[in-house]
């Protein structure tokens, strides 16, 4: 790939020529050339300045698009020759759901890049629609997200099953509970993942099969990570409903407590997105990885 395609997809990613220049550890003078002889090459505009900010045009998105699917051919490239003498090369974008992210998928890529160490990996995370549109996008090689919902341009392989459950702090007058019906929920404050989360998605769905309309609960707020509900709560006496794969530490250490909710069911699966198209060879080296017996939650 020509120096100028990588100045050009790092001024599109950042949409700063000054961290541009940064990343690639050249002047801000030089990044201005590359783009001016890129457009001029072109024979289009790819930015266009709006205050002191600037933007993509309609070409620019449409270069940045194919030139990361170069990026891409690159990268099976590496991977493909070197298969040849036995060393597995590329580079895998991975995009997480926060849940995923921050509870599920670190210790499999430690396992992954000790098999693997020549292949480069790039974790990205956000809420599991975010992740979805930036696989759309073709910022990300493969998505790994939490919501039940499926977007029909994309791919979805399950890979573990999940648990919501609900929680207390240790200190709110509801640690003494060892169980509720789901209807005291009725009465009880909530707190609640923030909109966009397949966590909420898939607790709206479970209440709605449960003969309970969701805008009815008493919820006082959303927020936006697990790890801010789990804070919220040891001063919040009330409910919250998180991934049983976030509370294990806070369970053994009695900080957090689970009641168990009489005729409430909250599963899911944990699912890996894919792109249309032909399967490429570093993701999918990814994919058998995660769904091999070893790997399984």
């Amino acid at each position: 790939m020509d120096f100028r395609d990588k100045v050009f997809i790092s001024v599109a990613e950042s949409l700063s020529f000054s961290k541009a220049a940064e990343k690639l550890y050249i002047s801000q003078p030089a990044i201005s050339r590359h783009i001016k002889e890129m457009e001029s090459a072109l024979g289009i505009q790819l930015f266009e300045r709006k205050g002191n900010r600037i933007y993509l045009t309609l070409a620019g998105e449409i270069s940045y698009f194919h030139l990361k699917k170069v990026v891409q051919l690159y990268g099976e490239l590496d991977f493909a020759l070197g298969a040849l003498k036995d060393e597995h090369k590329g580079i895998l974008r991975i995009g997480a759901s926060s849940t995923i992210a921050q509870y599920v998928i670190p210790s499999l890529l430690a396992i992954f890049h000790k098999r693997f160490p020549n292949i480069e990996l790039d974790l990205f995370n956000g809420n599991s629609f975010e992740m979805e549109q930036k696989l759309l996008k073709n910022d990300i090689d493969l998505a790994l997200v939490e919501n039940n919902s499926s977007n029909n341009n994309l791919k979805y392989i399950n890979f573990a099953e999940d648990n919501i459950v609900a929680i207390v702090g240790v200190n709110s007058p509801l640690s003494h509970q060892n169980v509720l019906d789901v209807q005291d929920l009725l009465q009880i404050p909530l707190v609640m993942r923030e909109y966009g989360s397949g966590t909420l998605q898939v607790i709206e769905q479970a209440f709605t099969s449960s003969g309970i309309k969701f805008e009815k609960l008493p919820i006082l707020l959303h927020l936006g990570s697990t790890e801010a509900i789990k804070n919220f709560l040891v001063n919040f006496d009330g409910i919250a409903f998180v991934s049983e794969q976030a509370i294990k530490k806070e369970l053994l250490l009695k900080t957090l407590k689970q009641i168990f909710i009489t005729n409430l069911s909250i599963k899911r699966f944990f699912r890996i997105a894919l792109p249309p198209g032909p399967e490429l060879k570093v993701p999918n080296q990814f994919v058998r990885f995660i769904l091999s017996d070893n790997n399984r939650l």
